[in-house]
């Protein structure tokens, strides 16, 4: 039960996160609505990392006490969230915009692409 709680709060702060993350990664970079949209999308992912955390692996094998491959994704986001934000802080706009880009296709479309393969409660939802 505890599971269907955080698996629905994953989903409620990650989706807005495939939108937001398009949209800034396409749209000009140095606006305000960029900024303020940015850290809503950091705030999210940080959010919706931290969530995955508590979810135990439900496919593919355990490691340390419940966490599984896709886990990774998960430290991964808690990394360069941080990172990210610190770069652009320090005026290094590469660096911020490589982690960004980083972020959004590891995090999102990868892990999302994982949970969409048989076994996860997605792949439920979509193709049963």
């Amino acid at each position: 039960m505890v599971y269907d709680y955080l698996m629905f709060a994953h989903l409620i702060t990650v989706v807005p996160c495939i939108f937001i993350g398009a949209a800034l990664l396409i749209l000009n970079k140095v606006t305000a609505i960029h900024i303020k949209a940015g850290k809503v999308y950091m705030i999210l992912m940080l959010i919706t990392a931290a969530i995955t955390l508590f979810m135990e692996a439900k496919v593919g094998p355990q490691l340390f006490i419940h966490f599984g491959w896709i886990h990774a994704l998960s430290f991964l986001t808690l990394y360069t969230v941080p990172t990210a934000y610190t770069a652009i802080k320090k005026g290094r706009v590469k660096a911020h915009q490589r982690k960004m880009a980083l972020l959004y296709f590891g995090a999102i479309i990868i892990a999302g692409g994982f949970n969409l393969s048989p076994g996860r409660y997605l792949h439920e939802v979509f193709f049963s």
